[in-house]
């Protein structure tokens, strides 16, 4: 196991373990982005106490998580960066030699960095914009609007609204190409009512 107690690799860990997290809050899903960002963290963390360390160098990678947070919530960019320099700094100050100085190559350093942190950034930002994207479609909006039955509604059938196909249904039954009201919804399904006549002349 000699290759985990590297300090190099395991500095590698520890970012990969931080980026991977990020993806995880963010984007919460099967559990395969969890798993591998616990993994990476464990065996950097490995690496950690298996080799002479700075833990003061954990102030600084504290506050990584809470400050991607901060921007998720605020959208402020100097928050982004600020998680970024934090966990890069502190990641590499984290190991150091016997003799004094940190263990991690200054070149190892560099390239890491150099891909983590454009990594980071369009990650953090393209998913937080994604979150934030108003839906293209609101459910509640379709309620109220007018369509026509494409089928005989009776008292379940379709009905072009909004510009799409609908399945929908209706207490009473409607003919075909009659005009019809949307009054609620069910799921994917809409229900409907036949227009009045007034309301017909108003559309």
């Amino acid at each position: 196991m000699n290759f985990i107690i590297d300090p190099n690799l395991a500095y590698v860990f520890l970012i990969i373990g931080f980026v991977v997290s990020v993806l995880a809050i963010l984007t919460p899903g099967t559990g395969i982005i969890e798993i591998a960002g616990i993994f990476a963290l464990v065996v950097a963390g490995f690496g950690i106490i298996s080799t002479p360390n700075n833990l003061w160098a954990l102030i600084l990678i504290v506050p990584f998580l809470p400050l991607i947070l901060l921007y998720r919530s605020q959208k402020k960019k100097y928050y982004l960066i600020l998680a970024i320099l934090f966990l890069n700094v502190g990641a590499y100050t984290i190991f150091r030699k016997e003799e004094g100085g940190f263990s991690v190559s200054i070149l190892v350093g560099l390239i890491t960095f150099l891909i983590n942190a454009p990594i980071i950034w369009i990650i953090v930002k393209r998913i937080t914009e994604a979150l934030d994207r108003p839906l293209d479609f609101d459910p509640i909006k379709i309620v109220g609007m007018v369509g026509e039955a494409r089928t005989n509604i009776a008292p379940e059938g379709t009905a072009y609204v909004d510009g799409e196909e609908w399945s929908v249904r209706s207490v009473e039954k409607i003919a075909m190409g009659t005009k019809v009201k949307v009054i609620g919804k069910d799921g994917l399904t809409l229900i409907v009512e036949p227009l009045n006549v007034i309301e017909s002349l108003e559309v």
